[in-house]
């Protein structure tokens, strides 16, 4: 047997792996097979019959379905089209899928409390600033209910909250309504990868440490009616 051909064996197995491990479904579970009760929101800010904590997670899902391709390009408008998109931009799709507009939101609070985004160096942008996971963590610090930081509280992680991860605030996802055996919630998340509705929010934690996670009740909108 030549070494070429057992290279190429090699290979084969390899891609093969790859393919497992990538294209086949692993098994996920809910929060019912822990006990863990679904809370359901008490908004439902585009009255479609559907809670805005379960929008905000279909929406998320929707995006991670399309799966656009990763490209931060800066855009005229500030909205990039469907097939393209960073982390930030599942963001505000899923909030979009629950009635709330999240660039307009962000737009007019950096407007009126500049002094509260450090980021901006004094320099606002509307075309950027909502895809900015540094904005987000600040708006959300400032109007979603803040939770534990702590992915081993499974009961505490419910479908639609917001996670930012790391010190310098470089990534962002949805909670998802799927869990892995551990109870682990999945994390729906843009990062360039195949499946964007998957288990790794440990992996994710473990790389750039869980610095935000929030619950979004519509906190900007109470604070200015």
């Amino acid at each position: 047997m030549n070494k070429k051909f057992i290279s190429y064996c090699f290979l084969f197995l390899i891609l093969f792996i790859f393919f497992i491990y990538w294209m086949i479904p692993v098994k996920s579970y809910s929060a019912k097979d822990f006990g863990i009760e679904i809370l359901i929101s008490p908004n439902d800010y585009d009255n479609d019959g559907i809670d805005d904590y379960t929008d905000i997670m279909l929406g998320a899902r929707m995006d991670a379905l399309n799966r656009p391709k990763y490209n931060s390009d800066y855009v005229d408008g500030g909205y990039p089209s469907d097939d393209v998109g960073v982390c930030a931009d599942v963001i505000w799709r899923a909030f979009k899928n629950a009635g709330y507009i999240l660039k307009d939101m962000i737009d007019e609070d950096i407007k009126n409390n500049p002094s509260d985004y450090p980021g901006l160096d004094g320099r606002a942008d509307p075309n950027i600033d909502f895809r900015r996971v540094r904005n987000l963590k600040v708006f959300f610090d400032k109007y979603a209910t803040h939770l534990t930081l702590d992915p081993y509280k499974i009961e505490e992680w419910q479908p639609g909250d917001i996670v930012v991860f790391g010190k310098n605030y470089n990534h962002i996802g949805i909670i998802s309504d799927k869990r892995n055996k551990d109870g682990i919630p999945y994390l729906i998340h843009n990062a360039g990868q195949y499946h964007r509705e998957e288990d790794a929010l440990i992996r994710w934690q473990k790389r750039n440490t869980i610095t935000g996670h929030y619950r979004w009740n519509g906190g900007y909108y109470d604070s200015i009616w």
